[in-house]
């Protein structure tokens, strides 16, 4: 990945909505006002051209609450009314329930036609049991098919090295902020070179203040603090790898980063009730304005704006002095990673599966639905001011986006780097230790060693 191509496109798309989303209207490519739907019809009309009469199956994330739920709802019919074809939609929202229903589907032959799904280390079951086809495959007989993408932007599946997936849109993590907090405990708003000690400094002066210096339920919802606290033992090059023991090099960083958590547990900067309560009740927390530190993915920008909004599905109801109280920064350095390191990436796409393929019914139309998909023209409709892997990227015109989005945007154009979570790669079963576990471990009843090598022998299991 070229860094400084990759800092060009997340300037003009700088926020994803990876599984919630942010706000319900986008900037289209021309930075004019928010997309109508004949926008996605138009898009339909520069899909390849496929037979009419074909019914798809196609399985995605964009369900529930997620915002982008009614843009695809809008890209499908838009679709169909092109084409003559039809998409029989199984889509749910993303969970680790969803994810296992994908593999079972794969396990018992009722895959979909079309799948949006993770590139990760979740998609290894199917990839190495050939149930999905690659890019490579698809252009032989579809020459140009994703080739509005930079192929350096996607990514390859850890199974065998070779892309199969073709991205919408991306994600990042980083730290929000609640100023307001900030303002009353007489702490400044972290900066790009905000340090570790700075963190614990700070934290120590909003606990004085009465507040809770970090929204975080360790006993239900861990992974960030895990994945940064690692992370902060590393440098990007260093991140995705995985310990073969807890006492060697990348083990001993898993264990000093858990230890940092139980450090901050220890100096009670976590709310009292961390080991009990739900990730919406610490959520709350920030948002009305009693914890001054959030760390979370992308996403959560949707929900701390729509707490600011009278009406959590009505944009028009926000109270722009209460979101102007938030901000979003980076994760404070330690050691060689740089604050502005951040863990991110385009984690999901649309597959084609083998079955699709393989049917001379299906196969034109599961390659014409895709492109669609990921035309230049919808695609800004789902990324909206985030990443995304177009090679050209749309323009941003921020007089359509909120303060928070704003400040987000400002944000990512400082990122030095983007590297994906390395809990993707070391995911089901492996993790349980150290998750579920985490409890155990924050409060020494378990020791951080002993957690990270018994996630190590599962995951060691796996691989034979």
């Amino acid at each position: 990945m070229k860094m400084k191509k990759f800092t060009a496109i997340l300037l003009a798309a700088a926020m994803a909505t990876a599984v919630t989303g942010c706000a319900s209207s986008a900037a289209p490519a021309d930075g004019g006002s928010a997309a109508e739907p004949d926008t996605v019809a138009e898009a339909a009309e520069s899909a390849s051209e496929a037979a009419g009469g074909v019914e798809l199956t196609v399985t995605t994330t964009f369900a529930g609450e997620d915002t982008n739920a009614q843009n695809y709802k809008d890209a499908v019919a838009a679709w169909e009314a092109e084409t003559g074809n039809k998409v029989s939609d199984t889509s749910a929202t993303s969970d680790e329930t969803f994810k296992t229903r994908v593999i079972t589907d794969f396990e018992v032959g009722s895959e979909p036609d079309v799948l949006f799904f993770f590139n990760g280390a979740d998609a290894n079951d199917f990839v190495n049991a050939g149930k999905v086809v690659s890019i490579d495959e698809i252009r032989s007989a579809y020459p140009e098919y994703a080739s509005n993408m930079n192929d350096d932007l996607i990514a390859a599946s850890p199974a065998d090295g070779v892309k199969y997936a073709v991205p919408v849109n991306g994600y990042w993590e980083a730290m929000f902020v609640n100023t307001k907090v900030l303002d009353e405990a007489g702490v400044a708003m972290p900066g790009a070179d905000y340090t570790w000690d700075q963190f614990i400094a700070d934290c120590g002066k909003i606990k004085e203040a009465g507040y809770t210096p970090i929204a975080a339920a360790l006993g239900n919802i861990p992974h960030y603090w895990w994945e940064f606290c690692i992370y902060n033992q590393q440098t990007p090059d260093e991140h995705l790898n995985i310990p073969g023991s807890a006492t060697d090099a990348t083990g001993t960083q898993w264990v000093d980063g858990l230890n940092d958590i139980k450090d901050l547990y220890d100096k009670g900067f976590f709310p009292e009730n961390t080991l009990s309560a739900t990730d919406d009740e610490t959520f709350a927390m920030f948002t009305d304005d009693k914890a001054a530190f959030l760390l979370d993915g992308s996403w959560k920008v949707g929900g701390i704006v729509g707490a600011c909004q009278s009406d959590p599905d009505d944009p028009s109801t926000i109270d722009a002095e209460r979101v102007g109280h938030f901000d979003v920064t980076y994760f404070p350095s330690k050691g060689n990673r740089k604050a502005t390191d951040l863990v991110g990436g385009l984690s999901m796409g649309y597959y084609i599966t083998t079955k699709a393929w393989e049917d001379p019914d299906k196969q034109a139309a599961a390659v014409s639905f895709v492109e669609h998909m990921t035309s230049d023209e919808v695609v800004p409709l789902f990324a909206q001011h985030t990443a995304s892997a177009l090679k050209n990227a749309p323009a941003v015109d921020e007089s359509q986006f909120n303060a928070l989005q704003v400040k987000a945007m400002d944000m990512m154009s400082g990122v030095t780097s983007l590297t994906g979570a390395v809990q993707d790669l070391f995911n089901g079963d492996c993790r349980v230790p150290t998750f579920d576990g985490m409890p155990d471990i924050v409060e020494g009843n378990v020791s951080a060693a002993d957690a990270v090598q018994e996630g190590i022998d599962i995951y060691q299991e796996t691989l034979e």
